[in-house]
């Protein structure tokens, strides 16, 4: 089960609001605030498509570059303790830092899913 949507690269997130009795979201992994809700599944998907073509076509009209989902970088904060622990272990193993925290990812979210 899934609980977002896709459509043209972006992602949206589907959520519930019992005390309004409606679906609603936003786009996810992007800096700019877009959202969109629904009666239904059917309005919902069609209102996240519609808010994706509108922030595209905003976009367009005013030559700012939109906003790209998941770039693939983004930055951790660890603590003190857990810095130094992977920092020591990336250097005894021979590996960069980024290395090791994207095993580490990718092990623990295999897991996970």
């Amino acid at each position: 089960m899934s609980e977002t949507m896709e459509y043209k690269g972006y992602n949206g997130s589907v959520l519930y609001s019992a005390e309004d009795r409606i679906l609603h979201g936003r786009i996810v992994g992007i800096r700019d605030a877009i959202a969109y809700e629904g009666s239904n599944v059917a309005s919902l998907e069609r209102n996240f498509k519609a808010a994706v073509d509108e922030y595209l076509n905003f976009c367009k009209e005013e030559g700012k570059t939109p906003d790209t989902p998941f770039k693939g970088s983004f930055n951790v904060r660890l603590g003190r303790d857990l810095h130094k622990r992977a920092a020591l272990y990336a250097e005894e193993h021979d590996q960069k830092l980024n290395a090791v925290v994207h095993d580490a990812l990718e092990k623990y979210l295999s897991r996970a899913g």
